[in-house]
């Protein structure tokens, strides 16, 4: 094996994940107070708790694949240490090379590192570029990649033309958005500017995130005459993160874009509805329960975030993979795939029973109450205390206070 190079002079240690050992920086090591981000003081990018991302990642693409159902080629432009692309090539049947890149220099050499570490230098490209750069150079038609996975500590923004040109027709994007910030409203302005959306800071601020991101994406991708199509997102911890297959054709982009609009909020009543962009302009935003003033979000995805047999195919592969946190994965995936279908938003019962002065009474006599009702109600990934249901918001306060007593 190579010996490790000369300019990784920092502290390393050999981690395992999946299936792969890799080396990486050895964080502890770069923390100087307590509370600080470890990840962002080292030369090389690496995040531990990213572990679970990396995880269904790899579901994701193993799904891909096999609706495919041929071998892929997979690009990596924003490496750090290269554990993901690493873990594609060795867990993920059927994909033929893996391009990882880093324009960091430390991080390029990490990354070859832990290529020749798993054995796997004869399908696993390292590169030492810009990112965007890198991706514009497999822009035309027949140098284009089957997928491509934007991770970037923030936003993919920055990313999302030259990844989508370098995607192929009916390829694979997946994205993560850290910026969590901007997405859920503390700094709407940095929101519009970045994502051309407006947020909202409600409690189901989150799937707004989500939905501002596809909404982004689908915009750029429509000025290439190129169609998203979701086929699996979620909301985890401090990320939002979404999975789009990439159909060409001006039809296509035009029926994406007829999945945008916009989400109104009243923050009287919490009372919420969607509306089409055509729509807002002549709406009055009164709410219809309470007769105050609705704000709104978006341009938003109106449409599904993810596609039933999608969740199923990855739930079929995630049994036969060495995750770590496998429970939690399973978890994701069945109340995600549960949302395919369910009401756009979700209701939290503690900004209800804050609103009533009530106890919080249990989700599930909540969501069994409805049901009785005659609504559909489910839980959602979103949030624990989260439920989705069809039923008007006076009829969900009727029930949280008949469970709260």
């Amino acid at each position: 094996m190579r010996r490790l190079n000369s300019k990784i002079d920092f502290p390393t240690e050999i981690v395992e994940e999946g299936s792969v050992r890799v080396l990486v920086p050895k964080l502890s090591a770069f923390v100087e107070k307590p509370g600080e981000y470890a990840p962002s003081k080292a030369p090389v990018f690496y995040n531990p708790v990213m572990e679970l991302n990396r995880d269904i990642a790899v579901l994701a693409l193993q799904a891909y694949q096999r609706t495919v159902n041929r071998e892929i080629v997979v690009c990596e432009p924003l490496a750090g240490c290269g554990v993901r692309g690493v873990r594609f090539a060795k867990e993920v049947e059927g994909v033929r090379k893996v391009m990882i890149n880093d324009i960091n220099r430390k991080a390029y050499m990490l990354a070859k590192y832990n290529v020749e570490l798993n054995g796997l230098g004869n399908r696993v490209t390292v590169r030492n570029m810009d990112a965007n750069l890198l991706l514009a150079k497999y822009a035309a038609p027949r140098k284009r990649f089957d997928a491509v996975d934007i991770d970037p500590f923030g936003s993919p923004v920055p990313f999302l033309d030259s990844a989508i040109r370098a995607t192929r027709d009916g390829g694979l994007l997946a994205l993560t958005a850290t910026d969590m910030a901007p997405l859920c409203g503390v700094h709407p302005k940095a929101c519009i500017r970045k994502y051309g959306g407006k947020p909202l800071r409600t409690e189901y601020c989150h799937e707004i995130a989500l939905r501002l991101l596809i909404a982004s994406t689908a915009a750029i991708a429509a000025k290439h005459e190129i169609g998203v199509y979701p086929l699996f997102s979620h909301s985890t911890d401090h990320y939002v993160r979404v999975y789009l297959v990439l159909k060409h054709g001006a039809r296509k982009a035009d029926e994406s874009l007829k999945n945008l609009g916009y989400i109104l909020h009243c923050f009287n009543c919490l009372h919420r509805e969607t509306v089409h962009k055509n729509v807002l302009l002549v709406h009055d935003c009164k709410c219809p329960n309470c007769g105050s003033k609705m704000d709104y979000a978006g341009p938003v995805w109106l449409g599904k975030i993810a596609e039933e047999n999608f969740c199923d195919l990855m739930k079929e592969k995630y049994g036969r993979k060495r995750l770590k946190s496998k429970k939690r994965v399973e978890k994701i995936l069945t109340l995600v795939k549960a949302e395919c279908s369910a009401p756009i938003t979700y209701y939290v019962l503690d900004e209800i029973c804050s609103k009533i002065r009530l106890p919080v009474p249990s989700t599930k006599a909540v969501l069994e109450a409805l049901k009785r009702r005659g609504f559909e109600a489910l839980p959602t990934h979103f949030n624990p205390k989260g439920i989705k249901s069809n039923a008007p918001v006076t009829e969900i306060t009727t029930v949280v206070k008949q469970s709260a007593q």
